[in-house]
């Protein structure tokens, strides 16, 4: 048996990864403490898990994308929050005494206290924008070093010191495969294991009365923190979906949309069981955030309208798969969002493409890989 402590980011989108890795590593019988909000945690990890709470810390919304977004989230969210939490994480690893501290890629104080108290650590990248930044960000790395050298310094470390919190020099978990990535190169010790999906305590319900098994199925989402950036896009993909109603019935995730902006045949729910939802669908409308490495487990097309630089570089991702279509959310026309949409839909090569995905994540192993790795790494293997 060994000892972890898992480090998360309490958005939702990083934080099911590390609880389905959690999971399987309870599971096979090791010693898993998390290090996080009590209120965000207990509810998906149960009573009886050993919760190092951290407090929390809220997170701003921001309109900003591109660059200018990046560093909205860096200097908003991300360097605030590892200010707030170096010292409970210090206070988790100093009395849980981890063989392996497994820190969200975010959650930078998971990485910097591990590095200072001599710990090994592995990284859980739940997203590709540290990984693959797109070309069209050419002042990616410069910002993003000058904020991890302010990181470093806020740990008490001395500048040339040998830590980047993004990568763990010990183990990198990339919750994708070389059919997203292509070619790109990659940090060392970087291993790829497609989704990490595991059963999830806080699943919404869902009105599966109203489901029409003889209609083809179409979700529309665009998770909970950018529905504010999206302008009228769930508007112009009712103006699509509703002439559709007669082979297609619409899921549409409100992200705080006006009732009205629905068509009339749609379901319409504030959240859904993603898990349960996406064998059942024939496509998926999205942001590119964490509903694309669920769409693709299942092997489900996506027309993807990213909003932040981070949901971007997965967009391209997609697109360069062949598994889906990107589009601009804030100016794609209705007829561009039809065209995409009945090009997932009905022709066969994003649906093949998505399928070959699936099929690559599956030979990953994903959560269950990603446990492994770990057990290894404790190990010292």
């Amino acid at each position: 048996m060994s000892r972890f402590l898992l480090v998360v980011l309490p958005l939702q989108g990083h934080l099911y990864p590390m609880l389905a890795i959690g999971q399987e590593l309870a599971r096979a019988g090791h010693d898993v403490v998390w290090c996080g909000p009590e209120n965000v945690l207990r509810p998906l990890v149960g009573p009886d898990a050993t919760v190092h709470a951290t407090g929390v810390r809220a997170y701003r919304r921001y309109d900003e994308t591109g660059m200018a977004g990046l560093r909205a989230l860096w200097d908003g969210y991300l360097l605030p929050f590892a200010r707030f939490t170096l010292g409970p994480v210090d206070e988790a690893v100093a009395l849980h005494r981890p063989d392996v501290v497994v820190t969200e890629q975010y959650a930078l104080a998971g990485g910097l206290v591990a590095h200072r108290r001599g710990v090994r650590w592995a990284t859980l990248c739940t997203g590709t924008l540290e990984l693959t930044p797109p070309e069209d960000l050419p002042e990616f790395d410069d910002f993003v070093a000058d904020r991890v050298a302010r990181a470093v310094a806020m740990a008490g470390l001395p500048a040339d010191a040998p830590v980047d919190p993004r990568f763990s020099p010990h183990l990198v978990i990339a919750l994708m495969t070389r059919g997203l990535v292509g070619d790109a190169g990659l940090p060392d010790r970087c291993v790829l294991t497609g989704a990490a999906l595991g059963p999830r305590p806080n699943a919404p319900g869902f009105p599966w009365h109203l489901w029409d098994h003889d209609r083809r199925h179409v979700l529309v989402t665009v998770g909970t923190l950018v529905g504010h950036m999206i302008g009228d896009f769930y508007e112009r993909a009712a103006a699509v979906l509703a002439p559709l109603a007669d082979e297609v019935q619409a899921v549409f995730v409100t992200s705080g949309v006006a009732a009205e902006s629905f068509p009339d045949n749609a379901i319409v729910a504030e959240l859904v069981p993603m898990l349960d939802l996406m064998p059942k669908l024939d496509a998926v409308v999205c942001h590119a955030g964490g509903a694309v490495n669920e769409a693709l487990a299942f092997g489900v097309p996506m027309v993807v309208a990213p909003v932040r630089a981070e949901q971007v570089a997965l967009a391209r991702q997609v697109a360069r798969s062949g598994a889906g279509v990107e589009v601009p959310i804030l100016d794609v026309t209705v007829a561009e969002l039809d065209a995409a949409l009945r090009a997932v839909l009905d022709g066969p090569d994003h649906r093949d493409a998505a399928r070959r995905i699936a099929a690559e994540f599956a030979a990953a192993g994903g959560a269950a890989a990603a446990a492994a790795h770990l057990v290894g790494l404790a190990s010292g293997a």
